[in-house]
């Protein structure tokens, strides 16, 4: 009786111990959307410059790419693969500006089409977290069926174009989703403990937080919804979903694109700046 009366406070200490931790590898590998994020809010607060601030997010946004690969956030591969990201995008940026599914009404000297070119750092802090959290949580995939999901994946992509003049096919491709990542497992280390959860719950866990952090971008005024240009309202929750099907874009567009890791074996953790030892 003792021992269980000492045993379930240490598991909960434990148990919390866990957590913080878990937390603190997250907040790592959101180190570039973080920064990204407190640079655009910080924007706002300068007083009048000759130079737009849309063009000067645009150096800030580059400079950080530079700072995140000198000081070991990204490796070189991470940089090529968030390029990517960057310029997958950015054609995503173009299509819906024009559509009127949201504006970025300053003017800018960099700005194509109504889109600056920051623009696609959102989905290239979107790739550097995938990418920064795939190496320092090790992260490995069982039953993970990837001409299955890619396939769904691109559909995803295409559909967040077509649906303004063809049937929105978001629910079937929640469905298909399901279906294409049902069984695949995505294991986790926390500390020496490895954890698992179905492939399918960390797209709805980080579309949830992604919408979390679109409302902080849009108050932080990255761009505009047209209810917001009145003045800011928060993000529709219906964003929440669409976030949960455009991750599986940068998903396997990093998988293709990192290197999948050797069969049995898992990537080793990285070490920078905010190791905690």
């Amino acid at each position: 009786m003792r021992y269980e009366e000492r045993s379930v406070p240490g598991g909960l200490r434990h148990g919390f111990g866990q957590l913080v931790r878990f937390g603190v590898l997250q907040t790592r590998a959101c180190a570039f959307a973080v920064a990204l994020l407190a640079g655009i809010g910080g924007s706002r607060l300068l007083p009048p410059l000759p130079v737009a601030r849309y063009d000067l997010v645009l150096v800030y946004g580059v400079l950080l790419t530079l700072v995140a690969r000198r000081v070991g956030w990204e490796t070189r591969r991470d940089t090529a693969v968030i390029a990517v990201c960057h310029l997958v995008g950015l054609l995503f940026e173009l299509v819906k500006v024009h559509m009127g599914s949201w504006s970025y009404p300053e003017d800018a000297l960099t700005k194509v089409a109504g889109v600056p070119l920051y623009g696609g750092f959102m989905y290239a802090a979107v790739g550097s977290y995938v990418c920064r959290a795939r190496r320092l949580m090790r992260l490995r995939y069982t039953r993970y069926r990837a001409a299955a999901t890619t396939l769904v994946a691109a559909a995803v992509y295409l559909n967040f174009f077509t649906h303004h003049w063809m049937p929105d096919l978001r629910w079937p491709l929640a469905v298909a989703m399901t279906a294409a990542t049902a069984g695949t497992w995505v294991g986790f280390h926390v500390g020496t403990r490895r954890y698992r959860m179905p492939l399918a719950v960390s797209f709805v866990l980080i579309g949830f937080f992604l919408w979390v952090a679109e409302n902080a971008a849009t108050y932080a005024g990255a761009w505009n919804y047209p209810q917001q240009l009145a003045g800011w309202q928060p993000v529709p929750l219906t964003k929440f979903g669409a976030w949960s099907l455009l991750i599986s874009v940068t998903f396997v567009l990093v998988e293709h694109l990192a290197g999948r890791q050797e069969p049995g074996r898992c990537p080793p953790p990285v070490s920078d700046s905010f190791k905690t030892g």
